[in-house]
């Protein structure tokens, strides 16, 4: 269970877009571009449901 042993994270795109990635995929000019993330989250399901309320809350755009 190497992928996402270190939780999930939401993070922003710079078009509004969110995506649920493992800690493991987070690139360092994501990190760098300061955009704004959100977790860690134990489980893709965790990270895929705050992700449906940040939509609903405005904070993310739809896909």
């Amino acid at each position: 269970m190497a992928d996402g042993a270190e939780g999930w994270y939401i993070v922003q795109a710079e078009d509004g877009t969110c995506q649920v990635l493992p800690a493991v995929k987070i690139s360092r000019e994501q990190l760098q571009a300061k955009l704004p993330m959100w977790g860690p989250y134990a489980t893709q399901d965790d990270a895929i449901a705050r992700r449906v309320g940040l939509i609903r809350a405005g904070k993310c755009n739809p896909v």
